[in-house]
């Protein structure tokens, strides 16, 4: 009888060491964004002066990075939306619907602000990781300061609309 027990505990063990996969699998397993269809997503009104929000994000470039407050929205409990406002020194302005998915760390364009006031879709908009490169300092900031922190869900957009405003406290 106790050899019975063994077996079967020795059986048990194995099979739940079984359920944990390789690596491999895991890493296959894990959620990715750019597994979902390409969503279609509307641009929300284009950014008026009292809503933007002014954060830091690369100083060497001498450039002004702004967040539109009233286009902030999480979806899925994973994602945030938002219109950023990129203004250079020498009064040149770039305007775009982004979004930064906390659970994958990737970024999207929707669309590309027109100088009438209106909006361009993103061509091949896809997600791409946001990584130390040139361009993606001010969505390494976002991510990292405001949106997600080291969680893989958005912070409320209360707590976002905080720390945007008024910094860590």
């Amino acid at each position: 009888m106790r050899r019975l027990v063994s077996v079967l505990m020795l059986g048990a063990l194995a099979a739940c060491s079984h359920l944990g996969g390789s690596k491999a699998d895991t890493e296959e397993q894990e959620y990715d964004v750019k597994a979902r269809p390409q969503e279609d997503v509307a641009p929300p009104p284009f950014p008026k002066a009292a809503s933007l929000v002014e954060f830091s994000a690369d100083a060497a470039t001498g450039n002004r990075f702004l967040i539109d407050a009233d286009t902030l929205s999480l979806v899925a409990d994973e994602m945030v939306r938002y219109v950023m406002v990129v203004r250079s020194s020498g009064g040149a302005e770039n305007v775009s619907f982004e979004g930064i998915s906390c659970l994958t760390r990737q970024q999207r364009n929707y669309a590309f602000g027109t100088r009438g006031g209106g909006w361009s879709p993103a061509r091949d908009s896809q997600w791409l990781p946001i990584e130390a490169r040139s361009g993606s300092a001010p969505r390494l900031v976002l991510a990292g300061d405001f949106f997600c922190g080291s969680n893989v869900r958005p912070r409320s957009l209360r707590e976002i609309l905080q720390l945007l405003r008024y910094g860590r406290r």
